[in-house]
Order: C-alpha cells, then sequence, then structure tokens
C-alpha cells in the first residue's frame, strides 16, 4: 500500500503540471465533442489527434496525458447522440439507446443525460480505484483467459441477448446472426476466400464500423422521421427541465455499483471492452430485476445507468493488461500502446519502475479527468436537451449531411455513402418488422472477435471441438449461459403451476 501511494503521490505531481492539467481538461472537453458524433467514437478519436500530439513534441507524459482525456471523454460522450438521435456515438453506447431514447422521447431527456453522466463518473472513479490497487493481479489473470474462455463468453454474450434485449428471443437472436454476417463480409483473412461480396471490390475488405452505425441506426432514424413526416404524424419531442434527482440515484445506487464491477472485470480482458462490458451488465441487471423488469427497454432508469457504468468502467479495466503487460485491452487502447511504442516506451511489468512518471501520472490524470467530465457534462446537460427543440424537418437533413460528412472524411470511399443507405434501408425495414437493433450492432462487434477466438482455439487444439470445454473458465460461462436461457423457463413453469393450484 505504501508504494502504491507513494507512487499516485508521484504521478499527482506530474498531472497537477499547468501543461498537463490544461491537457487533461481539453482532452476531456474535445473527446466528449468527439463523442457525440454519431459512430465516430474513442477509436478515431485518439487516432487522428495522436499524430498532433506527436508532431508538436509534447513530452510522453504529457501526450499520454492528452490522449487518455480525449478516450474517457469520448466514452462520456457517446451517449449524447444515443439519447437524443437513437443514434450511438459507438459500440459501447449502442446498449444505451435501449432506454436513454425512450426517456427522450417520453420529454426527459435532461434527466438521461444527467443520470447517464453520474453513472459513467460512477464507473469511472470505481474503475480507476481498482486499477489502481489490483492492477498488477488482474492483469495475470486476463492472461489465462484462453482462446476457448473467449469463445465461452461470446455464447454468453449472445444468449444474454436473446434471453433479455427486444420483444422477442427468436428476433433478437435473427438480429444477432444479420450482425454476424455482415461481420463476416470481405476476405477470409485465414484462407484469402472471398464471402458475401458478390465480385465487387468495394467490399474486399468488410464494411466499415462507422459506416454500419450510421446506416443501421442514423439514416433508419431519418428514414423514420421521413415516413412520420410524410404520413403528417411527426411531433416535435417535449423537452422539460427534468434533471437527475437523488431518488434516481438511490434507486439505481447499487446497479450502478454492479455494472462498474462488471465492466472492469470484463474491461480487463484482452479485445473485449465497451460493447461486451454494457451488454452483459445490461442483461445481468434485468435479469436481477425479475418482474420489474419488463419495464427495461422503455424508458427504465435501470437499463440506462447499467450500460453506462459498465462501459466507462471498462475503459479503465482495459488499461490494466495494457500498462502492465503491454497488451492492449480493447480499440482504443491498442492505439495508446502505439502511442507509448512511437515515444520509445516498453509498456510492461517494468513500467512503473523504470517510468513512473509516465504509468502514476497517466492514472493520477485519469482520476482529475473524471471529475472534470463530470463538472464539464452536467451543467451542459440542458443545452444537449434543446437539440430537441428544433423542428425535425430542419434536424433531419442537417443531420443527414453532418451524417454522410463523418462517413466520408473518415472512410474516404464514395461506395461507402451508397452503402449507408443500403444498410438504412435494411435498418427501417427491422424496425418495421420490430427487430431490436442493438443485437445487430453487438452481433457486428462481436462477430469477428468470436470467429477468431473460435479459429485460434481450433488451431490449438488440431481440430478438436473438445478444447472448447476443458477450462474452469469456459464451464461457469456456459453455465451461466444455460441459466441466462432456462430459468425464465423454469420461472414460467412455477408460476403457472402456483396459478393453477390457486384456482
Amino acid at each position: 500500500m505504501d508504494v502504491i501511494l507513494s507512487g499516485l503521490g508521484q504521478g499527482f505531481a506530474v498531472a497537477l503540471q499547468p501543461f498537463n492539467l490544461f491537457l487533461v481538461l481539453a482532452g476531456c472537453f474535445l473527446g466528449t465533442l468527439i463523442g457525440a458524433l454519431p459512430g465516430i467514437g474513442p477509436i478515431n478519436g485518439v487516432a487522428i489527434l495522436l499524430p498532433i500530439a506527436y508532431s508538436l513534441g509534447f513530452p510522453p507524459e504529457s501526450a499520454l496525458i492528452l490522449l487518455a482525456g480525449i478516450y474517457y471523454g469520448a466514452e462520456y460522450g457517446g451517449r449524447i447522440s444515443s439519447i437524443l438521435l437513437n443514434v450511438p456515438g459507438d459500440a459501447g453506447a449502442v446498449m444505451t439507446t435501449l432506454d436513454g431514447s425512450p426517456m427522450a422521447k417520453r420529454g426527459e431527456a435532461g434527466r438521461a443525460l444527467s443520470l447517464s453522466g453520474v453513472a459513467s463518473f460512477v464507473g469511472g472513479s470505481i474503475s480507476i480505484i481498482l486499477m489502481t490497487l489490483f492492477a498488477p493481479m488482474l492483469a495475470a489473470f486476463a492472461v489465462k483467459f484462453s482462446p476457448a474462455d473467449y469463445v465461452a463468453l461470446m455464447v454468453f454474450a449472445f444468449l444474454s441477448l436473446a434471453a433479455l434485449v427486444g420483444k422477442s428471443a427468436v428476433k433478437t437472436l435473427l438480429a444477432a446472426v444479420i450482425g454476424l454476417m455482415i461481420a463476416s463480409i470481405g476476405v477470409d483473412a485465414n484462407t484469402g476466400v472471398m464471402r458475401f461480396t458478390l465480385g465487387s471490390p468495394d467490399l474486399m475488405a468488410g464494411i466499415d464500423f462507422l459506416v454500419i452505425v450510421i446506416g443501421l441506426f442514423g439514416m433508419a432514424e431519418l428514414l423514420h422521421l421521413v415516413e412520420s413526416y410524410a404520413r403528417g404524424t411527426l411531433k416535435t419531442l417535449p423537452v422539460d427541465k427534468t434533471f437527475v434527482s437523488w431518488a434516481d440515484l438511490f434507486a439505481v445506487k447499487w446497479v450502478m455499483l454492479r455494472s462498474s464491477l462488471l465492466g472492469f472485470i470484463v474491461g480487463v480482458l484482452p479485445g473485449t471492452g465497451a460493447s461486451v462490458a454494457s451488454a452483459v451488465s445490461y442483461g445481468t441487471e434485468k435479469r436481477l430485476a425479475g418482474e420489474s423488469g419488463k419495464s427495461f427497454g422503455t424508458g427504465d432508469i435501470r437499463g440506462l445507468a447499467a450500460p453506462e457504468s459498465a462501459n466507462n468502467a471498462s475503459a479503465g479495466g482495459a488499461m490494466v493488461p495494457m500498462l502492465t503487460l503491454g497488451i492492449p485491452g480493447s480499440g482504443t487502447t491498442a492505439i495508446l500502446l502505439g502511442a507509448l511504442l512511437l515515444f520509445n516506451i516498453t509498456p510492461g511489468p517494468l513500467l512503473f519502475e523504470q517510468k513512473p512518471e509516465i504509468a502514476w501520472g497517466l492514472i493520477a490524470s485519469m482520476y482529475i479527468g473524471n471529475i472534470a467530465l463530470l463538472i464539464i457534462n452536467l451543467p451542459l446537460v440542458g443545452l444537449f436537451a434543446r437539440l430537441l427543440t428544433i423542428p425535425q424537418q430542419y434536424l433531419t437533413p442537417l443531420i443527414t449531411v453532418l451524417a454522410f460528412i463523418g462517413v466520408y472524411s473518415v472512410v474516404g470511399n464514395p461506395f461507402d455513402l451508397y452503402m449507408v443507405i443500403g444498410l438504412g434501408v435494411l435498418g427501417w425495414i427491422l424496425r418495421k418488422l420490430e427487430f431490436s437493433l442493438a443485437p445487430v450492432i453487438l452481433g457486428v462487434v462481436l462477430g469477428n472477435l468470436f470467429e477468431d477466438n473460435l479459429r485460434r482455439a481450433l488451431s490449438m487444439s488440431g481440430g478438436d471441438w473438445s478444447i472448447l470445454f476443458q477450462s474452469v473458465n469456459s464451464w461457469a460461462l456456459y453455465g451461466l449461459a444455460f441459466a441466462v436461457v432456462a430459468l425464465p423457463l423454469v420461472m414460467r413453469y412455477f408460476k403457472r403451476k402456483r396459478q393453477a393450484s390457486a384456482v
């Protein structure tokens, strides 16, 4: 403990230097703006600003503090478009749309934004504390997670979604399968075989995640607005001065605690990230809610607090293997790892001894940044919510133009603009058929991770499928997956039996 306190003291001495403190605040503010742009997310934000930080000649600790602030800020900002526009800022904010958007549509945008801000603060704070205390131990646990264990984790995540998201488990599972099919488009990296490319060279590299998010969520939402306008049923969304209350916070205090812990643990596992953490925490909370969990997906504050706490906690968890082992825990931390290597710094177990100003300075800046994000975001809740007062007939074409500019500026291929329209039509049709779009996006996100780890596991065993059932971790996750599917059936059986006996 003395070593930790001493390291933290040294870290705060670095982070509180005026220049570094400015970079923390600037990174958090820029990250919030970047995260609010639909589909951009923390990965693209950090990637865009990394060359700038390097070319300006920042010291390594200062550059990393700036990039980490952008990372954290983007996780915060992703909730803004998710709640207000039903368009997730990044993959980790997909689950936020399920209850955040319904709250905004019934006039509680301010309440939803402020609650998500507090939940993000709680998740971020808990993850930083856990990272400070248990980083080496948790990193050692993460390394022992084999490819077969990751396969079991993906199975658990998909079955949790099938049982807990949407009105129909069958439709939810079908939506996840559609996402998996979209994820498989392109040239197979192992065999060189082209899959679902229809002979088009533009599809050989697959479909960029930004295109998928903007298409399925953003363009589908815009088509829905156009349809409503044509039918004459388009209404201006109500906006009042709602704000999160102490009663709301007390109602979700255990939700935020559980989701933060779960999000941090999932975040520590290399390659998972906020999308898995938010999905698993949402499903867990709906299961724990029992009968009252039926309100999830209609604007339940528990369904908003859970993924928001988890995705910010996972951001801190993803830092653990990156700093202690040199293994990126997520796509964004992979870029941060590249930033360290760019400055000729090798992350790993000796980083805390050889470069304590970088390791502890980064951790200390995260404490400061988390508080700064809460201070920056809460006063702006009313301003963000006022965006909904813009008449939809003006807001719709504006969002369309911004979406196309955003896609083209990142991807740079005109073909992808047509893909946005095509995926938008697909998303609009799925909405008409009452399919939930969240499982489609999560199928895309988790599809490559699932396939890669399945292939690694089978390569290790020479094609023997029994490797998927050999570890304790795998059995535990398969057991949880079975429980997610079986428990509702068992509970319904006993409920019918009690009702029959009562008659």
